[in-house]
């Protein structure tokens, strides 16, 4: 049975976890509301490029660009988008599950890894799967320059023809609640769904589309990366605050049940002590 002097060591401790609890969620707090900033105002742009790149290569001739030529799904590669830290709930669990899940579907392919964020790469490396690159440390300050470097390499490793596909997973920010996990692919890039009520046009192209392409794919790439590392950001900030409320909650919930405890144990001293020096009374007189 716990005696008094542990109970109040453990309300001890447990009183400075949810100092360091609350301290975190307030951090968390701080940060989240610049990376949904920052997250929110890229999001328009991301979405547009998206779309009208993807109205480009339905109508486009796919031997107009490498990146636009669909070769096969055989050598698949899957960018994996996870945090650097932890403490974050089961923000890097359910994705590393989901990349699981992927890789899993496709255990009869040639499958490498692309992976940014440090828990991706202290996962999957005590792992059988092949690592072709990682980024660690990105995450402390988000820049369009990471994004462009992963994308340029990214492509240079597709040009080379070792690839057939590219896919990429992240955590999109939805609410301070909730995340979604988003599975899509990069390259070759994907066309819209046909429409047969409309007839099939195609565009007026100046200069010509081999041009065009070539300024255009590569900065689609690096929009569509760095979209994914700024959601990715505000998720992570989003599940740590929400992760660090329910610990410091539950820290509150504890040292209330401790200091409960610790006060019946006490009185029960007390009333016993009392008992005593009355029987001793009565046993006097």
């Amino acid at each position: 049975m716990a005696t008094l002097i542990d109970l109040r060591r453990r309300i001890r401790s447990v009183k400075n976890t949810q100092q360091i609890t609350k301290a975190m969620k307030m951090v968390s707090a701080a940060k989240l509301r610049r990376a949904q900033e920052r997250m929110l105002a890229a999001r328009p742009y991301a979405a547009k490029m998206t779309q009208v790149l993807s109205s480009l290569a339905t109508r486009a001739n796919p031997e107009t660009h490498p990146l636009l030529q669909v070769k096969g799904d055989q050598n698949v590669e899957l960018m994996v988008i996870t945090a650097d830290k932890g403490l974050c709930g089961s923000f890097n669990a359910n994705l590393i599950k989901a990349a699981l899940h992927f890789l899993d579907e496709r255990k009869n392919y040639n499958l490498s890894l692309h992976l940014v964020g440090r828990k991706a790469v202290d996962y999957f490396r005590k792992r059988k799967y092949t690592i072709r690159q990682r980024y660690v440390n990105i995450f402390q300050n988000v820049k369009y320059e990471h994004a462009r470097q992963i994308s340029q390499e990214t492509i240079a490793a597709y040009l080379e023809g070792n690839l057939d596909a590219i896919y990429i997973i992240y955590n999109e920010f939805k609410s301070m609640l909730q995340q979604r996990i988003v599975l899509k692919r990069l390259l070759p890039l994907e066309k819209l769904p046909e429409d047969t009520s409309e007839p099939a046009l195609d565009y007026i192209y100046e200069p010509d589309p081999v041009t065009i392409f070539d300024r255009l794919l590569p900065k689609y790439l690096e929009i569509q990366v760095l979209q994914a590392l700024l959601e990715s950001s505000a998720s992570e900030h989003a599940a740590r605050m929400t992760a660090m409320d329910s610990a410091t909650k539950n820290a509150k919930e504890m040292i209330e049940t401790l200091t409960l405890k610790m006060n019946k144990i006490r009185q029960a001293g007390i009333t016993r002590e009392i008992i005593e020096v009355v029987s001793g009374a009565e046993g006097l007189s």
